[in-house]
């Protein structure tokens, strides 16, 4: 199974493209040291950017969407901006027109291996909350938050 890690990108400040760039490595690696394949379009293309290529999702679409439909379900990476952001608001949309499964991830748990207990299937609320040794969830309690 192949990831998609969604993540926020476009800003008109350069530092805030920076940050979040090292935040969807930090996810991406986090996934891979997990066991998971994943492809994150920011850690691909912030080096390009950084050569010249424009930032905007009007751009990156077409090359986003082609990689959506090679994958097997989307991970949102919850960075300030993702409910704002154009692009993960498209790649969500297209994930669900494609039928893919969507996950949301809070940053926090990015520094750490993601389990089931730790990502929710389609519900943002359900991983907001803190998760550690005093309140850590089962997967039957990560599941009932789900959406039905």
């Amino acid at each position: 199974m192949i990831i998609y890690l969604a993540s926020p990108y476009s800003h008109p400040d350069p530092a805030v493209r920076e940050l979040r760039f090292r935040a969807a490595c930090q996810a991406a690696v986090a996934l891979l040291h997990a066991g998971r394949v994943v492809f994150s379009p920011i850690a691909h293309s912030h080096p390009l950017v950084e050569h010249g290529l424009p930032t905007s999702w009007n751009f990156w679409q077409r090359f986003d969407c082609e990689l959506l439909t090679r994958c097997d379900e989307v991970m949102v990476l919850m960075l300030d901006g993702w409910e704002e952001s154009v692009g993960v608001q498209a790649e969500i949309r297209i994930a669900r027109e494609l039928g893919k499964l969507v996950r949301y991830l809070a940053p926090e748990l990015a520094a750490v291996s993601p389990t089931l207990a730790h990502v929710a299937s389609g519900c943002a609320e359900a991983v907001q909350r803190p998760i550690g040794p005093d309140c850590r969830p089962t997967l039957a309690a990560v599941a009932s938050e789900v959406p039905r």
